[in-house]
């Protein structure tokens, strides 16, 4: 497979290598930065092209930029007639679908999108994980598509083109959430005294126990703590003590948090002794009748 890289930065130049590697050939890059093409130079010998020369030599184009051009990239090449008839063109956005690629019915290309599942920090880093990495496939010859991801050593996945934004979304909840989680936990250990780096290293190994329950037992059996037990007693604490900018948060994962636990205990054969699940949810949802009725829980 002869292809072209438009976009030369880290995930483009992880691509490029690991296809290189595999077999196929790279015969060009196409940037507007200088420091970009220089870092994919220390990584390939390939030379930098215009568009006219770039384009015309590929049976595959790779257009790995921001999200915010690739539109614009694609009615570029289609107004100079820049591509040839069975060409394909493939970006690796994960909110885009790949028909954003088709500026005009007429366009006698194929459209594919490849979205590697996985948080790029660097070349380096994407070299090393691109193997193992999931991808989200949609668009024109998704069997092409899956052969690539293969040859990236890469686990491919078929997603529906026009839900591709629930899609994105579920990734941004997995990865970028995930942070957002951690610094409000960080921010609760320094209300209780351990602060900064501390709290954060404290959390970490926390964090890679619950990781490794979700690949050991999957979901809803890696879901612990008080809800998941049923402990009304220290959600209401919890409630109670909460700086009142987190309570919605923590009230809106809790009902979620909530949900997994039933089905936990439906998976067991059991299920939550109903005043128990009626003061959570109570809490849970922010009505004034949970803290009357919590006063007599578990008193007769």
């Amino acid at each position: 497979m002869k292809f072209g890289i438009i976009g030369a930065g880290i995930v483009g130049t992880a691509l490029a290598v690991r296809l290189e590697e595999a077999g196929h050939e790279c015969m060009g890059v196409h940037t507007r930065s200088r420091h970009s093409y220089e870092r994919f130079r220390s990584y390939l010998k390939i030379d930098h092209l215009t568009l006219k020369e770039l384009v015309p030599a590929v049976d595959i184009l790779f257009i790995t930029t921001q999200d915010g051009v690739i539109r614009s990239i694609a009615e570029k090449l289609s107004k100079n007639a820049l591509l040839k008839s069975g060409q394909v063109w493939i970006h690796c956005s994960g909110s885009l679908p790949s028909e954003v690629l088709r500026v005009k019915e007429s366009l006698p290309v194929s459209c594919l999108s490849l979205h590697p599942l996985q948080a790029f920090a660097s070349v380096e880093e994407a070299l090393t994980i691109l193997s193992g990495t999931h991808f989200g496939i949609e668009g024109d010859n998704e069997e092409l598509g899956e052969g690539i991801v293969k040859d990236l050593g890469g686990i491919p996945h078929h997603i529906l083109a026009e839900k591709k934004t629930l899609y994105h979304v579920g990734a941004v909840v997995a990865s970028n959430y995930l942070v957002v989680l951690t610094s409000l936990a960080v921010e609760l250990f320094a209300e209780a005294g351990i602060q900064g780096e501390e709290a954060l290293a404290s959390l970490l190994p926390l964090m890679k126990g619950t990781l490794y329950n979700l690949e050991q037992v999957g979901l809803p059996q890696a879901l612990t703590g008080p809800i998941a037990r049923g402990d009304v007693q220290v959600v209401q604490g919890h409630l109670e003590h909460l700086p009142p900018k987190l309570v919605d948060i923590y009230q809106s994962l809790g009902l979620k948090a909530l949900e997994l636990g039933e089905n936990k205990k439906a998976r067991q054969g059991l299920t939550f002794p109903s005043e128990e699940y009626k003061l959570l949810k109570n809490l849970l949802e922010g009505g004034d009748r949970g803290e009357k009725n919590f006063k007599n829980f578990g008193t007769a």
